[in-house]
């Protein structure tokens, strides 16, 4: 019968499929360091460069970070007699997994609690917006209590050079059906400070859609699952959009990466200024082969977030991010890798 299942979805699989034009990377060696560049203010040319960008001469180089790899699978709950079949087997083993994050989510805010404090501020930084792309995941995930499982998803970036549009899906893929886990979706303009969202949706399997709302007009940013507000600030991002504007600095000026990069970023409930800083160069291994690649990280802040983000961008893959990795608190980590990247000209409708 596993024989069979294969046979269908390897046979369904290339029905009707059309022959996708992967994203290769170019080959570089990179030496540390080298003299600081200075500014130019001239965005480079929309091309993938033949080999990585010199690090900004006080950037470290680090120790690449090994992917955590599962040392047990994942058991399934026995079948209690309410479902057979394969629906029995998706329900069982969604069941047995804890929920995809990329940033913990918060506890809800109490009925009578303090206003949220309002962020500071942030500047407006040179931006190049990547092409449009699409990106297959492997995504692996250690629990606070020491559990491994693997999962897949996609995330599919558009822009057209005005407005995007960013979806990512996580889920399990069985031999009779896939579970979407969680889905992120992110739409808006493209103006001078880079991506400028208008909508953030969340939808979590078992719970209903949450929306954060960028109102321009009303300068605020507003959420569906909260009470609070926050000033729209430049350059604001959604948690779907932050890899990609962190991209499009990169690929404007090299030397922004240098110091430390702030940003409001929204969640389904509230915002805060993520100050990204440069770690330095790594290589990591991906299904693409080895990539040279540059390693930013969002350190906890206590009173705003507990959990660490690390995002490592491609030079020489358009500056896209190959990797992202959530730490929490409790230790929990959750690392998302590109396996297969293909161009393509999707215009935003």
């Amino acid at each position: 019968m596993a024989l069979h299942f294969v046979t269908i979805d390897w046979l369904g699989s290339r029905l009707g499929a059309q022959p996708a034009a992967p994203l290769k990377p170019s080959v570089a060696t990179v030496r540390l360091p080298l003299p600081e560049q200075k500014a130019s203010g001239t965005p480079p040319p929309d091309l993938a460069p033949s080999q990585p960008p010199a690090m900004p001469q006080h950037a470290r180089k680090a120790k690449p970070v090994p992917l955590p790899q599962p040392d047990a699978a994942v058991a399934l709950p026995p079948d209690n007699g309410a479902l057979s079949g394969p629906q029995a087997v998706v329900e069982q083993a969604v069941a047995a997994l804890p929920m995809p994050q990329i940033e913990p989510e918060p506890a809800p805010p109490a009925p009578q609690a303090a206003p949220a404090q309002e962020p500071t501020g942030t500047r407006r930084y040179q931006v190049n917006i990547p092409p449009s792309a699409t990106f297959d995941l492997e995504l692996t995930r250690t629990d606070a209590k020491g559990a491994n499982w693997n999962a897949s998803g996609k995330m599919v970036w558009q822009t057209d050079g005005s407005k995007y549009k960013v979806t990512v899906e996580a889920g399990l893929s069985m031999l009779v059906a896939r579970v979407n886990l969680l889905e992120l979706n992110s739409e808006g303009d493209i103006d001078d400070a880079g991506i400028a969202p208008r909508e953030f949706t969340e939808k979590r399997r078992g719970r209903a859609m949450t929306a954060t709302h960028f109102q321009r007009n009303e300068g605020r940013i507003t959420f569906s699952a909260s009470e609070r507000s926050y000033p729209l600030l430049t350059g604001a991002q959604d948690r779907a959009t932050i890899p990609f504007q962190l991209a499009a600095i990169g690929r404007a000026n090299v030397n922004q990466m240098g110091g430390d990069i702030d940003i409001l970023v929204s969640d389904n409930r509230e915002a805060a200024i993520y100050r990204f800083q440069l770690v330095g160069e790594e290589e990591i291994d991906t299904k693409m082969g080895r990539l040279i690649t540059w390693h930013v990280s969002r350190p906890p802040k206590p009173g705003s977030y507990s959990a660490r983000l690390d995002i490592w961008l491609a030079p020489s893959l358009q500056w896209f991010p190959v990797q992202i990795r959530n730490t929490e608190a409790n230790g929990a980590l959750t690392t998302q890798t590109v396996s297969k990247i293909s161009l393509n000209n999707v215009k935003e409708q």
